[in-house]
């Protein structure tokens, strides 16, 4: 199969898949959970973002990382410890509210670490991408840094429904009839 096929065939699955009511149903599902998750994640942002602000051994440690990577200064660092305690926090709350709602079908509603872990692994790709737009907004675009959050939560949002729907909860072969009758 030629690339071009591959992707016309890719693309046409995708658009069949958006039409279809389920996948609507369980990306207003995610949304919902995501907006519990946003205020989880925005909530413990900001308080590590103050708490690290405070802390005078925080920004010793902050300002040793930034001087030996070379990667800004102490508020860069800052910044991208208090966003990745956020995700983490959040990540694990989306995967319990996810497993249990939005993909319940596909998950039997039963938490396993194996999942988890494959939950947290393609979520990396959504925290890549929430750490750059938060970065590019607040450094490049000089946004006030809590609009340069909400910025960076929707682009984590579209790359983490995508990789949910489509990798972590996908219906396994044989599973698909099963997961029809589960819904």
């Amino acid at each position: 199969m030629t690339r071009v096929s591959r992707y016309r065939s890719a693309r046409a699955k995708l658009a069949a898949g958006w039409r279809d009511r389920a996948l609507s149903l369980k990306a207003v599902a995610f949304g919902l959970v995501g907006v519990v998750n946003t205020v989880v994640d925005y909530g413990v942002f900001l308080f590590a973002r103050a708490e690290f602000d405070q802390s005078p051994a925080a920004l010793a440690t902050f300002t040793q990382l930034s001087s030996a990577c070379g990667c800004g200064d102490a508020a860069v660092v800052s910044l991208i410890a208090a966003n990745t305690l956020s995700w983490l926090v959040a990540v694990t709350g989306s995967y319990i509210m996810n497993s249990s709602i939005t993909f319940a079908a596909e998950s039997g509603r039963e938490l396993r670490w194996r999942a988890y872990f494959a939950f947290v692994a393609s979520g990396v790709a959504g925290w890549l991408a929430n750490t750059a737009a938060l970065l590019v907004a607040a450094e490049v675009l000089l946004l006030p840094v809590w609009l340069a959050k909400a910025l960076a939560i929707l682009a984590s949002f579209i790359v983490n429904f995508s990789l949910s729907h489509f990798v972590v909860f996908r219906v396994r072969p044989g599973a698909e009839n099963k997961a029809r009758n589960d819904a």
